[in-house]
């Protein structure tokens, strides 16, 4: 096995591999691993699962588990990847009973393809249309029981009736600092790194309640570390490789900074408008409502308004006027 390789086996394995080995989002786990169990002692098909929550809370790594729960294969696709009809119609025909299809960004999906899917979720039938015109007709596909599962960021813009043919929804909430220290210290433990309890809890605090970066952020200390030939991440190395990453005490990295640097030093904390705030940083609106507000909004720093975004007198006093004159 080549470095690439290596590399890359090190970074799938990081992912939890069975319910037990999930930590965090209690709640989810108990109604899936009750659900799971039912379904495999009645030797059918788990229902279908929306897994909707901010980016990095770990819905691509439930669907993997679910599927491996359930004996099952996996079919993974994207909602704008499947572009036509044909396109959601092979990947339905070439399932297996029990089958996992999981469709990340579900709510990207064109229409007519949604459209397709409501008859496969419901009645596991595919009705395809053959020819155009007068002479067009209607075929229907029997397919075998499978699961589908969703993951989205953004629940709101799914229509009503794809969101009902989910069995089961699950929203993924930011995990608190207690849970993201096991899973700080789990990745160490895999990637045969040394850490000490007070670095734990550092890149812990920084994480923004989200395991994807609290991983990423321990690979970028365990580089400082291996550069200064340390054999265990201390403190000090935990907190000069995040300031290096411009991550400060409270988890806010640059865009978050510069968020709340523009609404506070141009707009006076506000309200303004997102679309405003977006051009006035550079950003699009998507990366601000799906990146940073989520963050922002639990720690209280920001609320949504009809007028627009306000910064909350948490948000003017907890030390983000600092950043005005290095940001603006």
């Amino acid at each position: 096995m080549d470095r690439e390789e290596q590399a890359k086996d090190s970074f799938l394995s990081l992912r939890p591999s069975t319910l037990k080995e999930y930590i965090g989002q209690k709640n989810v786990i108990n109604s899936l691993s009750l659900a799971i169990e039912a379904a495999k002692k009645r030797g059918e098909a788990l229902e279908h699962c929306l897994f909707y929550g901010p980016p990095g809370l770990g819905k691509t790594t439930l669907a993997n588990i679910v599927a491996k729960e359930m004996n099952s294969n996996i079919i993974t696709a994207t909602g704008p990847a499947i572009e036509k009809v044909g396109d959601i119609a092979a990947i339905l025909t070439n399932l297996s009973e029990r089958d996992v299809l999981f469709i990340d960004e579900i709510h990207r999906l064109n229409r007519a393809v949604e459209e397709t899917l409501y008859s496969a979720l419901e009645d596991f039938k595919l009705d395809i249309i053959v020819g155009q015109g007068p002479g067009a007709r209607t075929i229907r596909i029997d397919l075998p029981p499978f699961t589908l599962i969703g993951a989205t960021t953004r629940i709101g813009l799914l229509t009503s009736p794809l969101r009902d043919r989910f069995g089961m929804v699950f929203r993924l909430d930011f995990y608190n600092v207690e849970e993201l220290e096991r899973i700080v210290a789990r990745s160490a433990r895999i990637l045969d790194v040394s850490i000490s309890k007070e670095a734990l809890r550092v890149i812990a605090e920084r994480s923004r309640g989200t395991p994807r970066i609290a991983n990423k952020l321990l690979r970028r200390v365990r580089d400082l570390a291996q550069i200064e030939d340390s054999r265990t991440i201390t403190e000090d190395i935990a907190l000069r490789a995040l300031e290096m990453l411009q991550i400060d005490e409270n988890g806010l990295d640059y865009l978050d900074k510069k968020y709340m640097a523009t609404l506070i030093g141009k707009f006076n904390g506000g309200p303004v408008g997102i679309d405003t705030l977006a051009a006035s940083i550079g950003e699009d609106r998507g990366t601000l409502e799906d990146v940073v507000e989520p963050f922002l909004l639990q720690k209280g720093y920001i609320k949504r308004t009809p007028k627009g975004r306000v910064a909350t007198s948490h948000g003017l006093k907890s030390g983000i006027k600092r950043y005005k004159k290095s940001l603006l």
